[in-house]
């Protein structure tokens, strides 16, 4: 009986997320292209970096030749041993750079090692950041310029559109949205608080001279997670940055498995923790509580755990809903977050276990140690 009065935390936890100023679960914060927008883009490079990107750089660069005219596309292959250049190539009349990269240097990861030596290259006032699966409709670059002209900003970033076909991108995907917002909270990453400061990596666009005045990539080579570390410097430097969700930029990165989406996790998920074993022990007793708890005390005798445990799991799912409905996802799927919470608890576990055993993270056939232990 003590232990099933532990959902009361749980009830708490949730009644916190749903009351908070912020509204960390809201999807509020979004930015989508008006029909018929159109700018001037002539001031903008755009940078991709690719490795191994031949299933998805020719849709990406076919969005890219809708959008108006651009200063420049500079595509740097980054040591890719499959058809990515040649597919490159054939998918864009706009002004195309391909960069053949240099091996990786010694204490860079690959992404950043890449975007380096496309910064190099650039003479525009702005650039683009874009990863090499993402989709852009028509206008999105100049919706994204207008939004960082016209409120004074440094650097703007859209969460992109992810796929959600198969069962498991459909249980799992919404969620990674849902746990980055909550991890994020994107209101106060928009303020001018410099305590949070997120963006997302695969779309980005900044000013050329605030990413200089802090030191180009080189600041931020070491790390994994570079989209909010760079977010984060720019802010540290006094700079403005946004962040958003959007329909207008769509990854076409597929994660048809479990497998998949686990190594995609596990990837980052102990870095998130700054490889702190005492974060990895509070993030369990949370998750436990708020996702576990309120669920397994449904099944309780006890009138008034019964209660508490229902209006926790109600509270749970309401928070869920917004994500949900923002990618037209089933809001039954607001049942299954214990579920998908335990399932990332358990690849932040993954993730904390290959740090210790010496394998780090491993992307794109690369391994990445962290800090030692």
């Amino acid at each position: 009986m003590v232990i099933s009065w532990l959902v009361l935390p749980g009830l708490l936890i949730w009644f916190s997320i749903l009351v908070l100023p912020w509204r960390p679960w809201s999807t509020r914060e979004s930015l989508d292209v008006e029909e018929g927008f159109t700018g001037d883009l002539s001031k903008v490079t755009v940078l991709i970096p690719a490795r191994n990107e031949e299933d998805v750089i020719k849709r990406t660069l076919a969005s890219l030749s809708h959008q108006s005219d651009l200063a420049e596309i500079i595509l740097i292959d980054d040591q890719s041993t499959d058809k990515t250049v040649v597919c490159a190539k054939q998918a864009t009349t706009q002004k195309l750079q391909v960069i053949s990269g240099r091996p990786l240097a010694q204490g860079w990861s690959g992404k950043l090692w890449a975007l380096e030596q496309g910064r190099e290259k650039v003479g525009s006032e702005y650039i683009l950041l874009l990863d090499a699966d993402i989709e852009l409709q028509a206008g999105t670059i100049a919706t994204l310029l207008n939004k960082l002209e016209s409120e004074k900003l440094d650097m703007v970033s859209l969460m992109a559109f992810l796929r959600m076909q198969s069962f498991w991108e459909r249980l799992l995907m919404p969620a990674f949205i849902y746990f980055f917002k909550l991890l994020y909270p994107f209101a106060l990453s928009n303020s001018r608080s410099k305590l949070v400061a997120a963006a997302a990596g695969g779309c980005i666009l900044m000013k050329t001279k605030k990413l200089e005045e802090i030191g180009g990539f080189a600041a931020l080579k070491d790390k994994l997670i570079d989209d909010c570390s760079l977010a984060r410097l720019i802010k540290q430097a006094d700079g403005r940055t946004w962040i958003g969700l959007s329909h207008s930029a769509v990854s076409h990165r597929c994660y048809d498995s479990i497998k998949t989406i686990w190594n995609m996790v596990a990837r980052t998920a102990y870095t998130q923790l700054h490889y702190s074993l005492a974060l990895l022990l509070l993030c369990t007793l949370l998750m436990v509580l708020a996702f576990a708890l309120p669920v397994l005390s449904i099944f309780v005798t006890d009138l008034p755990i019964l209660i508490f445990s229902i209006l926790a799991y109600l509270m749970m799912m309401v928070s869920y809903l917004p994500v949900l409905k923002y990618y037209g996802c089933n809001p039954l799927w607001a049942l299954t977050l214990p579920i998908t919470g335990l399932f990332y608890l358990c690849m932040t576990w993954s993730s904390a276990y290959r740090h210790w055993r010496g394998s780090g993270a491993v992307w794109k056939n690369r391994a990445y140690a962290g800090p030692s232990s």
